[in-house]
């Protein structure tokens, strides 16, 4: 493709996503997909530019003073030449209007605002307030793995003859890591079920719900069930781990996913009955607030309303998860958010509410579980992301019931 028609399909890509509608990843993949003439190295460019832009945004829509998408792909570009970009083809840029090319030459010399510098809307801006984090936030993450053979070392090696280049993660035993994302489609590693794709953080909550063979466990909103997964991995396919989600479709992948990791132990429950449980995991709905460095995109979709929905759900979960956990068993509460509101703020108010609950010591926990220091100050909150861990943004909070 000629550069023209790259960038041509950078602004009907990011004139979708900029729609504030749907996730830029499925909107690029389903791009993509129906345009099987574009070329590997042509996909990349573009794929590599949209996301580029997406963690611009805020600061083109600054300098260019405007929110249209044409606009804020030519300032993008505005030292490249636009005779050639927008050279006489039905596949490239449209030619530069007499007016576009006046508002080029014009210079925006008015300093950023710290949330257009932190590429954060205003509202999640004052939530946050952490320049630094947010900045961590929005740099592309790499690629972490986790085991699932008992040695990190044998599937380091066999990745490596593969031409894929990991290292042990920090605090995670059973965590690798690539500094790039990586493309597994064709990783004869992953296709044997060696290894699996999960964030650091994601693998240390698995480690922290503590959950034994003998236990009867449930992850209640198990998603595509990573933690699941990995829970049976650490008891070695023993012991039986419910999984229950609204999504149907979702517990139809685990089923997949277990095939191909050699995971025979997860039963699905429709419906919820039992009210003796030793482990109630909830991996509760959340903003995603931490997983930002991979989804740039997410913060522009994400609403006040939409975030007060989000409390509301999650603190009705916790309450199903209170009922149904026994006396001595644990409700381990996850999110993959920084948003207090969804984390310390949820807590807090469960914690109100219900007196015969208590939150257990994870410093203690983490030192049985996990080698290594804990990484931060609060013993009974944590809370993860690049700055601290390395890794996603990630809560965890673990309440047992007296």
């Amino acid at each position: 493709m000629q550069k023209g028609a790259q960038y041509q399909a950078v602004l009907e890509l990011i004139t979708e996503i900029f729609k504030d509608k749907m996730p830029a990843d499925g909107t690029i993949n389903a791009y993509l997909r129906e345009r099987k003439y574009i070329g590997s190295k042509d996909r990349r460019f573009i794929t590599d530019t949209v996301w580029n832009i997406i963690r611009h945004r805020r600061r083109l829509t600054f300098d260019a003073q405007s929110d249209n998408p044409r606009n804020l792909l030519l300032y993008y570009l505005k030292n490249e030449d636009f005779d050639v970009l927008c050279a006489d083809s039905p596949y490239a840029l449209a030619p530069l209007s007499k007016e576009e090319k006046i508002w080029l030459k014009q210079e925006n010399e008015q300093p950023y605002p710290t949330e257009v510098e932190a590429e954060t809307p205003d509202w999640l801006f004052a939530k946050i307030k952490d320049m630094n984090l947010l900045k961590a936030l929005n740099e592309p993450a790499g690629a972490d793995l986790r085991i699932n053979i008992p040695s990190r070392e044998i599937v380091l090696k066999k990745l490596q003859t593969e031409g894929l280049f990991f290292r042990p993660t920090k605090y995670s035993p059973i965590g690798i890591r690539a500094e790039e994302r990586v493309n597994l489609h064709n990783c004869m590693t992953y296709q044997e079920g060696e290894v699996e794709v999960q964030d650091e953080a994601s693998q240390i909550a698995s480690f922290l719900a503590d959950v034994k063979p003998e236990h009867k466990t449930i992850d209640y909103c198990c998603g595509a069930g990573g933690k699941t997964l990995t829970i049976a991995y650490l008891n070695q396919n023993k012991g039986r781990i419910d999984v229950h989600d609204i999504n149907w479709s979702r517990l139809e992948a685990i089923k997949d996913r277990a095939v191909r990791l050699k995971i025979s132990n997860i039963n699905i429950v429709k419906e919820l009955k039992d009210k003796n449980y030793d482990r109630f995991i909830v991996d509760a709905p959340c903003s995603g607030s931490g997983t930002w460095r991979r989804s740039p995109d997410a913060k522009f979709r994400l609403s006040p309303r939409q975030l007060t929905e989000l409390n509301q759900t999650q603190s009705e979960i916790l309450e199903t998860a209170a009922n149904h956990t026994k006396q001595g068993g644990r409700v381990v509460y996850f999110t993959c958010s920084i948003l207090p509101d969804e984390n310390e703020k949820v807590i807090e108010q469960f914690l109100q509410k219900h007196r015969n609950f208590s939150p257990i010591n994870l410093k203690k926990l983490w030192q049985q579980k996990l080698n290594g220091n804990y990484p931060v100050s609060d013993e009974f909150m944590l809370h993860l992301n690049p700055l601290i861990s390395g890794t996603d943004g990630f809560f965890v909070c673990v309440l047992e019931k007296n």
